[in-house]
């Protein structure tokens, strides 16, 4: 663990390019999407973070009592301590650019939770076999925020009731809701990396020097 209460990396990128921030899935660690995120967005800012839980051994950003139910208790902590990590970061690391998360299953579902929690703290996410996370009991305002929501068609995971579930929550909230659905199961195929570099381009994520939404 660091300093900044997550073990992490931080990789920069250049001058005025996005910072994504990396949250993995179950038994991943900080490095596990660093390639995913450069293939994302090359030359972007990378922040890449472990989480803080244990599963059987395996890291994990919260509690879950079973597959697919969440210790709610513990997710609105962790995501508080997340939502801390990112303010910490920001100073020590001097990150005055965008950031944006990429996360995928477990890591998706605390970035989500963050986005109902805390609302303007990231600038948009790009989500892949998220689940609902919890229901908030208001919704919070995410009018021009971006999100885009990669789920398997065949996820064993993820039932696809629960994707547009997530997907007309934040449909609700006001959030820039795109949906790629992708032929398989849980795992992330090279379409799912397509779909979102194409949806970062549409909303002028640039990151390359020079480089602009088409």
């Amino acid at each position: 663990m660091s300093d900044l209460g997550f073990a992490h990396r931080f990789i920069p990128g250049h001058a005025g390019a996005p910072v994504l921030l990396l949250l993995h899935g179950t038994g991943g660690d900080e490095n596990d999407l660093i390639p995913l995120g450069q293939a994302l967005l090359p030359g972007a800012g990378l922040l890449s973070v472990r989480g803080n839980v244990l599963e059987n051994g395996m890291p994990r950003f919260f509690r879950r009592l079973s597959e697919g139910v969440f210790d709610l208790a513990d997710l609105e902590r962790r995501t508080e301590e997340l939502a801390r990590f990112i303010d910490a970061a920001r100073r020590e690391y001097a990150i005055g650019e965008a950031i944006l998360a990429a996360g995928y299953s477990n890591g998706a579902n605390i970035a989500a939770s963050l986005m109902l929690r805390r609302p303007r703290q990231l600038a948009g996410a790009a989500l892949f076999r998220a689940m609902v996370p919890f229901t908030p009991e208001t919704l919070p305002d995410l009018r021009g925020i971006p999100v885009f929501f990669s789920a398997g068609r065949r996820d064993s995971i993820v039932p696809e009731s629960n994707t547009r579930q997530l997907v007309a929550m934040f449909e609700a909230a006001g959030a820039e809701v795109s949906t790629y659905w992708h032929r398989g199961g849980h795992e992330l195929g090279s379409d799912d990396i397509d779909a979102a570099k194409l949806w970062l381009s549409r909303h002028g994520f640039a990151s390359e020097p020079g480089a602009a939404a088409p």
